[in-house]
């Protein structure tokens, strides 16, 4: 049987289409509700469905009196709070593109984003780094709140193929990609809801990302508020050690958050009494089995795990309804064609590794990289998108994952996944975290090496990892470090392991 699964299509995004009107009118039944609270131990800043909507089109109806041609680009230089979603909504809302940026950017890093998207508006706060003088003129992302008592902007409805926003990848493939996506792409997300949320209209979905993340963005904001539920976000700056009793105080009822988070609340918690929570949700990395049954014991409540990219958010995730296999993430969600492809192009047998691919056809999928038209067909095999992401499939249709394409490491022509050796050695005791790379000793001569932050030494984790890997599996080399490094987006680093390994740095 081929590792190839072929949904039946979703039903059709309606047209005309404006996402941020889809994401609003859900409220309009429980305007009085709230839509948003952001968080802390001593109480919460609440946004109800109408402040939000009042918001959103009155901050529409001030860029839209700008002038601004339909479809120009607004860049987002703001920090973590309450204006930055307004803003994405309130440009997209004006049939303007929003181009949403970390904080952390540095200016030399803003000057090549603003050279790249030419926007016409910036909205931004204090303190945080813009580009060029002259690049385009700059709005207040405080001034822009203050447009809640402005007279509301209907939102511009049209194609749902046309472009909606812009969002950079992490930089994983060597640079940020800008990546397109179309109005359409919010109403892909209908399928998360129960592929991999459990999401109705009472939830209550507190996610641990700050506002400027797109897996807060889509995950933690937008969804909530389209299901006509309740988005729950942490204070900026608060640490994730309040986390626990922000979920038992506000009454969350779904928890969302990359295994970072997870690990660094169990650090400090042996029991967790969460009585409202239902389950978590974790994507942005591979989510260990260890953690997940930690956490498990920890909560007496179920992580579900989800498989995604910026091109095509998620699309792999085990749920509520169907909790993922041993070893595995879960399936293909309801609605989306998946393949499993080899090196020809072709569906590999079910059970053999492979590049994930996307149908070009799912209403989530990209519409390409920004002015790279030769860069966006060379990421397409036929009618597949290639993610880059080796698994397997298997014969019940769940997918496992081994790496990133770029991360897989080679063991005398076998080969390995760095999860794989991961998880064997992050079970030894005293290993801390764990990064498995594969690391250049010599020209010409390759090994696998394991960066670890624990007290554990090398003699320790060598004895324990003869006991659960086989011997081409196990790292030659072991080296102490006080943190693995990360990207933005809170992943393991391995690139910069790796480099930095080389280095002898």
């Amino acid at each position: 049987m081929l590792s190839l699964v072929r949904s039946t299509a979703s039903a059709p995004c309606p047209a005309p289409f404006n996402m941020a009107a889809y994401v609003l009118d859900a409220g309009l039944a429980r305007p009085e509700r709230s839509a948003l609270q952001i968080l802390r131990p001593t109480g919460a800043e609440r946004w109800s469905h109408a402040r939000l909507r009042a918001a959103v089109l009155g901050a529409a109806r001030r860029m839209h009196d700008r002038g601004l041609a339909p479809g120009t680009r607004v860049l987002l230089r703001l920090g973590n709070g309450p204006a930055f979603p307004v803003a994405f909504l309130g440009a997209v809302a004006a049939g303007l593109v929003p181009v949403p940026t970390s904080a952390l950017l540095t200016e030399p890093e803003v000057a090549l984003i603003a050279a790249e998207t030419r926007p016409g508006l910036v909205l931004a706060d204090p303190g945080i780094a813009l580009p060029p003088d002259g690049a385009a003129p700059v709005l207040s992302g405080a001034d822009l709140l203050t447009a809640e008592t402005a007279p509301a902007l209907n939102p511009v409805p049209g194609d749902p193929g046309r472009p909606a926003y812009i969002v950079y990848t992490s930089g994983s493939s060597g640079r940020p990609r800008a990546v397109v996506h179309a109005h359409r792409a919010v109403w892909a997300r209908r399928m998360m809801w129960q592929g991999w949320y459990g999401l109705g209209p009472d939830d209550r979905l507190l996610h641990a990302g700050s506002f400027n993340w797109t897996y807060t963005m889509g995950t933690g904001l937008m969804d909530p508020w389209a299901a006509g539920a309740t988005a729950l976000i942490p204070a900026p700056g608060l640490d994730p050690a309040a986390l626990p009793l922000l979920l038992k105080r506000f009454d969350a009822t779904i928890f969302a958050a990359s295994p970072g988070i997870y690990r660094k609340i169990l650090t400090a918690n042996d029991r967790l009494d969460l009585p409202r929570l239902r389950h978590g949700l974790s994507a942005g990395e591979s989510l260990p089995e260890t953690l997940r049954t930690a956490w498990q014991a920890a909560t007496g409540r179920p992580v579900f795990e989800a498989l995604g990219m910026t091109e095509c958010s998620t699309f792999i995730s085990a749920a509520p309804g169907r909790p993922a296999s041993p070893g595995a993430i879960g399936w293909p969600q309801p609605g989306r064609s998946v393949a499993v492809l080899g090196p020809d192009g072709a569906p590999v047998p079910r059970g053999a590794p492979g590049i994930l691919a996307v149908h070009r056809d799912d209403p989530g999928l990209f519409l390409g990289y920004l002015d790279a038209p030769d860069e966006t067909a060379a990421r397409f095999s036929g009618a597949w998108f290639l993610t880059g992401d080796m698994v397997t499939m298997a014969e019940d249709g769940a997918i496992a994952y081994l790496g990133r394409g770029d991360d897989m490491m080679n063991a005398g022509g076998i080969r390995v996944s760095p999860l794989e050796v991961e998880a064997a050695l992050a079970a030894c005791p005293g290993a801390g975290d764990v990064a498995a790379v594969e690391v250049e000793v010599k020209p010409g001569v390759r090994v696998i090496g394991l960066a670890h932050t624990g007290p554990a030494d090398a003699a320790t984790l060598a004895a324990h990892a003869e006991t659960c890997l086989a011997r081409y599996k196990q790292p030659r080399l072991y080296r102490s470090l006080p943190a693995l490094p990360q990207t933005a987006t809170g992943k393991t680093d391995r690139r910069a392991v790796r480099r930095d390994w080389e280095a002898g740095s």
